[in-house]
């Protein structure tokens, strides 16, 4: 069975390291806002290329916070693209905005900017644009569209530890960057986790209080906050990992090259010539995907399908319900997502590639 992911593999090859990193703070007796927490924020801001890195529980809470240090929030409408994992709208939601979506680019799934201007009002605070699949959006036209509007831009970079947009890292052309790191991440911890990268001072001193209860001292609280901190364990993790993700996304990067030289009878999403995806999910189109899933999944290859629904069209949607929006439509109803993780094998990639050309149509 070749398996849609391997998480176990990537602990085994630094287990050892791993360990030492969890006993050091077990050793340590402090469990929350500690050294490790420090030393990953300092560690995971130089490697993204900002100026601060403000951990907490997970990247849902980091757009939501995020959108709170901006002080967006009730009456207040964001826009965010209409294909993407649910969480990014309940991180838009949590603040007590409302989350407006546009359509997409048929051939690659990322947020289609020209769609943005159209939805643009008196209430529209920010732009959430989403990495998909780690591929990074075009962040110099949204950008523009954001300056002219005087919005502001909070990536969701939840896909995208180590993506390249024009020789950038993500997360550093908007005012703040939303990071996830669940398990399956490129970057993943052994539990729920997520980080706000930013250059701006002000947003990291709010930042730090609207993760714990808004204190800006101990039992001193300037703001309600919520209670959405990165963990001394998760931390540790992260740093111990952090220094092998440049290595990792390198060879989720052949992998996906080794796709699209040999990839025939199925579309593989757009590449833009403006960067580097980190390829956190190799994703196909084909006009029988369903079919095409149930033969790999009888040929013992498990795949899935991120996502299957259209945000305008999931029942806890209420605002654009009506509306259409029919490239995303179309493209959920193509997609799938292939294996692919650091350590796929060779002998996989091409098992894979054999079924998929020869699948008949």
């Amino acid at each position: 069975m070749i398996y849609f992911n391997d998480l176990n593999s990537q602990y085994l090859e630094i287990k050892q390291e791993i360990n030492e990193a969890v006993q050091s703070v077990l050793d340590s007796g402090w469990y929350i806002l500690g050294p490790k927490l420090e030393k990953f924020e300092t560690e995971f801001a130089r490697y993204i290329g900002t100026k601060h890195c403000v951990g907490v529980a997970s990247g849902t809470e980091a757009i939501a916070l995020s959108l709170l240090a901006l002080d967006i929030g009730k009456g207040d409408e964001v826009i965010t693209t209409n294909v993407t994992a649910f969480p990014t709208i309940v991180g838009i939601v949590q603040s007590g905005a409302k989350p407006v979506v546009v359509d997409v680019f048929a051939d690659s799934g990322l947020l289609d900017y020209n769609k943005i201007q159209e939805k643009i009002n008196r209430r529209t605070k920010a732009i959430v644009p989403v990495h998909l699949y780690g591929q990074s959006c075009d962040m110099n036209k949204i950008i523009q569209i954001a300056e002219h509007n005087h919005l502001h831009v909070v990536e969701d970079c939840a896909q995208s530890t180590g993506t390249i947009f024009e020789e950038k890292k993500s997360g550093t052309s908007g005012i703040c960057g939303a990071f996830s790191f669940y398990p399956t991440k490129n970057l993943g911890a052994f539990g729920d986790g997520g980080a706000v990268v930013t250059n701006s001072d002000d947003i990291r001193r709010k930042l730090i209080m609207l993760r714990n209860y808004g204190q800006s001292t101990r039992y001193y609280h300037e703001e309600y906050g919520i209670n959405s901190r990165l963990d001394e364990i998760q931390a540790a993790i992260l740093l111990t990992k952090l220094q092998y993700v440049d290595r990792w996304n390198e060879k989720r990067i052949k992998a996906a090259q080794f796709y699209q030289k040999r990839l025939k009878t199925v579309e593989c999403l757009k590449v833009h010539s403006y960067g580097m995806p980190n390829y956190h999910l190799f994703v196909i189109k084909s006009k029988k995907r369903d079919q095409l899933l149930e033969f790999l999944k009888t040929n013992e290859v498990q795949t899935l399908i991120h996502y299957p629904v259209p945000i305008n069209c999931q029942k806890a949607f209420e605002n654009q319900k009506d509306e259409k929006l029919p490239v995303s439509v179309a493209f959920t109803n193509e997609i799938l997502s292939l294996p692919l993780y650091p350590d796929i094998e060779e002998s996989a990639l091409t098992k894979i590639v054999d079924l998929i050309n020869g699948f008949k149509y």
